[in-house]
């Protein structure tokens, strides 16, 4: 089975590592005309003619230069501006979210460049001062390391774990066989996901994955396997996919990041669905990913 939020990270480009403190070469690519920059005003993106907009380095404004890598033989980069211009056009400018739109059909080769970009500008807008000394910090290696004035401290960028797990109950491959999804505080009736959560210090993934699914629902978890990940710079995660099993099945909802949770079988599945009193995660969610591995094809219906 082909699963959708692979497609977001299916053409990944070379980070060119090696070359981020090299300021001659970095130089160099700069001046290649061929090479294209992607300008971040903050946190934020100006998609132009339905799609993303990559300048030539020569148009690009001045800001902190970021250089993503190369593919099939092109230099790419982000600029990071100051956030003013996004907040001067708010209608204008997306974060992440509002650009997975532009990130589809034959644009979607340009999404691992686009969240290489963003997840950097958004540790870069949160990322003020030293944690050490609170000094100012300065950055360098072609904007992958931030470093301070006063006290040389370095700082790199941070991911987060987070996991989402599709936690099953029943005779598996069975009618009866059950999912459990949830519905978060914020969303309307009838929209349900995966459920999922932050890793803790000292956790492992899998324990994380029985944690969060008991915290939420009450339901305890026993087998867990791991099934696939996506990177999901909103702002610094990376999603780790999980199955699960469960060993109850009584829901309990303790923690108010859920508001509902409910099971449901193949069947019951397919017929909101395609009612439309049940609507699933977008295509290119691994949570999508996981319930139609569940399932066992694609369903009707998405956020």
């Amino acid at each position: 089975m082909d699963f959708a939020h692979l497609a977001l990270t299916r053409d990944p480009h070379d980070r060119l590592g090696l070359h981020r403190t090299d300021d001659a070469w970095i130089d160099a690519r700069w001046a290649d005309p061929t090479g294209r920059v992607l300008v971040i005003s903050g946190t934020r993106v100006r998609p132009r003619d339905g799609g993303i907009e990559w300048l030539p380095t020569a148009e690009a404004p001045d800001g902190v230069r970021v250089l993503l890598g190369d593919r099939d033989g092109t230099t790419w980069w982000a600029v990071i501006v100051d956030a003013g211009l996004a907040k001067a056009e708010p209608d204008q400018w997306f974060p992440l979210r509002g650009l997975l739109p532009y990130l589809s059909g034959d644009a979607i080769g340009a999404a691992p460049l686009v969240f290489h970009a963003l997840g950097l500008a958004e540790w870069h807008w949160v990322t003020r001062h030293c944690a050490r000394c609170g000094g100012t910090l300065t950055p360098r290696a072609a904007g992958h390391e931030l470093v301070c004035e006063q006290c040389g401290k370095p700082q790199f960028p941070r991911t987060d774990p987070a996991v989402i797990m599709l936690i099953a109950a029943g005779d598996p491959g069975s009618d009866e066989e059950r999912c459990l999804l949830g519905r978060g505080p914020q969303w309307p009736e009838g929209r349900f996901s995966t459920l999922a959560g932050f890793c803790e210090p000292g956790e492992t993934l899998e324990d994380a994955v029985r944690r969060e699914v008991l915290e939420e629902t009450g339901v305890v978890v026993s087998e867990v396997s791991y099934f696939g990940n996506q990177p999901w710079p909103l702002p610094s995660s990376l999603m780790l996919g999980f199955l699960g099993r469960a060993v109850t099945e009584e829901i309990r909802l303790e923690d108010d990041d859920v508001v509902e949770a409910r099971w449901f079988t193949r069947a019951d599945m397919r017929e909101q669905a395609e009612a439309g009193t049940l609507v699933l995660p977008g295509g290119v969610s691994i949570s999508r990913s996981l319930v139609e591995h569940w399932y066992g094809g694609p369903l009707p219906g998405s956020w």
